[in-house]
């Protein structure tokens, strides 16, 4: 019985043997395709700086790593390396106190997320929208028309005119961001700043909702939110209108609408904002050299950022109304990226000969200011002018029409030889740009005088949406763009002579029109540093910021006549220009 069975199981085997496909006809696993559907799954939660689903990700990057057979970087015993940032803010217990009531309930007062913390006393004026118009816009509205507010506390509507026609709303709305209110009322001298969500308003009688802010400090002034109770208490004493026939005054975007002091009534505002702080982790790991290294510039960097939106708590999500709250999956951002420094790693290592050292690096809070490439190249284990080139993937993995944009390539004029020669066998049709000012994390090396490329295959519909997912990556093209830089990175590490850096000179862009036209000044802001004023990270070759003298590390405390109190009123100082 043994014997009968054991000879049916050989001949079974054979049939199977003979009737299965030959290996060679057999598709090639990707090389990428494992590495973005783990990373973009929803066990990941969206990979959100800072969160239990980043943290699972870079568990998986370090397990990566090792298998490989990487190391952490010399001097390092950990893949990880941390950084502070801020994660968030809200509210400690923000008060307003008037005519012997004192309100301190959230959903009746609340600060603003860019408010200094500070307890102000004074008298209130209300200033309709709390809206200026700069002149060169040649459209004449200011809220301050005959209002003085120095030293008082300014109340202003929410949002803009709702019954303006729609020209005057298109060019009333790009002034109508709150932490510009809070400039213009703090530039007149105003000690604190109230906003209300007036009766004919969308979410009306409310306070706003505290938004994300990665500012490590406040914006000059104390300002909240406040909801209709505390609006009625302000305006109890004006007579023979309620606060919707006040609104319905001002909706009509009539400019000569002025504004009014508030008869007799007094205010104290302590205004109380916790900014959290969170630890983020960049993942770095190395290839070492398989020989003793006699070339100069002895690493070349590869590098992807690994983060992602969360649930798009932070602002900065496309989500639909029906989509908000969602896993933004991340797929093509930048799973792709991510998994195409994986993939590489893997290939590179298997090498006999690598003339240099293979850096590896993933960095987490890229989307909310490319934050951890910013902090390792602040503080790099590795000095900045032992790298010899930075090869940087960001959203590599919907490719069209066989497109891939190479971005960087004016870094060094070594660059075009290099890419013409790999993409003989790519065979991509290549977009080159010498741009390297992109808002990614080719930004940072740059930024330090390193030779870099950042691959990039374009943005869709999907983008910084829920809808990102792993079944929309074009796999094949993707492990294309593998090959491709890693014909690259090795063409760098084996050349004895090093990239010479250029730092390249970016011109103005010129639009169709004064409203189009945006002001240049050749500045790279640093958004990660507690600092009064803007601090520079560095200036743009031949723009107008070096032509005038500045250099990184530069403070500019003001522009004009606008003061500048944080990184974020230089946007719209740059307005009233």
């Amino acid at each position: 019985m043994l014997r009968s069975l054991c000879s049916f199981s050989l001949v079974a085997l054979v049939a199977l043997t003979i009737a299965a496909p030959p290996a060679a006809t057999q598709a090639p696993a990707s090389k990428t395709r494992n590495d973005v559907t783990l990373l973009a799954s929803d066990r990941f939660d969206g990979r959100q700086a800072g969160s239990p689903g980043a943290k699972l990700a870079a568990d998986h990057l370090v397990a990566e790593l090792k298998k490989m057979g990487a190391s952490p970087l010399p001097g390092q015993k950990d893949f990880r390396l941390p950084f502070t940032f801020t994660a968030g803010v809200r509210d400690g217990g923000t008060t307003l106190t008037t005519a012997g009531r004192t309100f301190s309930q959230r959903s009746e007062v609340q600060a603003l997320s860019f408010a200094d913390n500070a307890e102000v006393t004074g008298e209130v004026v209300f200033a309709g929208y709390g809206l200026v118009v700069p002149e060169s816009q040649n459209f004449g509205y200011d809220s301050y028309t005959t209002l003085d507010v120095k030293d008082k506390v300014v109340v202003v509507f929410r949002y803009f005119p709702e019954d303006a026609d729609q020209k005057t709303r298109q060019i009333l709305s790009r002034y109508a961001d709150l932490r510009y209110k809070a400039m213009q009322a703090r530039q007149r001298g105003a000690k604190a700043l109230l906003v209300v969500t007036g009766p004919r308003s969308p979410n009306a009688g409310e306070t706003i909702p505290m938004s994300f802010d990665t500012a490590l400090a406040g914006s000059g002034i104390a300002a909240a939110s406040v909801n209709s109770d505390v609006a009625k208490a302000l305006f109890a004493g004006v007579k023979d209108k309620s606060l919707e026939d006040i609104q319905k005054e001002f909706d009509s975007g009539n400019p000569h609408t002025t504004g009014f002091a508030l008869p007799g009534v007094s205010v104290t505002v302590k205004t109380q904002v916790v900014r959290e702080s969170q630890q983020g982790f960049n993942v770095v790991g190395y290839l070492p050299a398989t020989s003793r290294i006699a070339l100069p510039k002895p690493w070349v960097a590869l590098g992807a950022h690994y983060d992602h939106l969360g649930r798009g708590s932070h602002g900065n999500s496309l989500a639909s109304k029906e989509d908000a709250g969602q896993i933004h999956h991340g797929a093509d951002d930048n799973a792709s990226g991510t998994a195409a420094v994986l993939a590489a790693g893997r290939d590179l290592a298997a090498r006999r000969s690598r003339p240099r050292h293979v850096l590896l690096a993933f960095w987490s809070a890229e989307e909310i200011g490319l934050i951890g490439s910013n902090a390792y190249v602040t503080a790099p284990p590795v000095p900045n002018d032992q790298l010899a080139a930075y090869l940087n993937f960001d959203m590599v993995g919907r490719m069209q029409d066989n497109k891939l944009t190479v971005q960087a390539v004016g870094t060094s004029a070594g660059w075009k030889p290099i890419i013409e020669k790999a993409n003989v066998a790519a065979g991509f049709e290549l977009v080159l740009q010498d741009d390297p000012y992109q808002p990614t994390d080719v930004a940072s090396f740059n930024s330090v005088g390193v030779p870099s490329l950042a691959f990039f295959t374009g943005t869709h519909v999907d983008y910084h949406k829920p809808s990102d997912t792993a079944d929309k990556i074009n796999y094949e093209d993707l492990d294309r763009v593998v090959d491709f830089a890693v014909a690259i990175a090795s063409r760098v590490g084996e050349q004895p002579d090093t990239l010479v850096f250029v730092k390249v000179q970016q011109a103005q862009d010129s639009g169709g029109g004064r409203a189009g036209v945006r002001i240049f000044t050749g500045t790279i802001p640093d958004y990660a540093t507690d600092v009064k004023g803007l601090l520079l990270g560095g200036v743009i070759g031949g723009g107008p910021a070096e032509q005038a003298g500045l250099r990184e590390g530069d403070v500019i405390g003001q522009i004009g006549e606008q003061a500048i109190a944080h990184v974020y009123d230089y946007p719209y100082a740059l307005e009233v220009l």
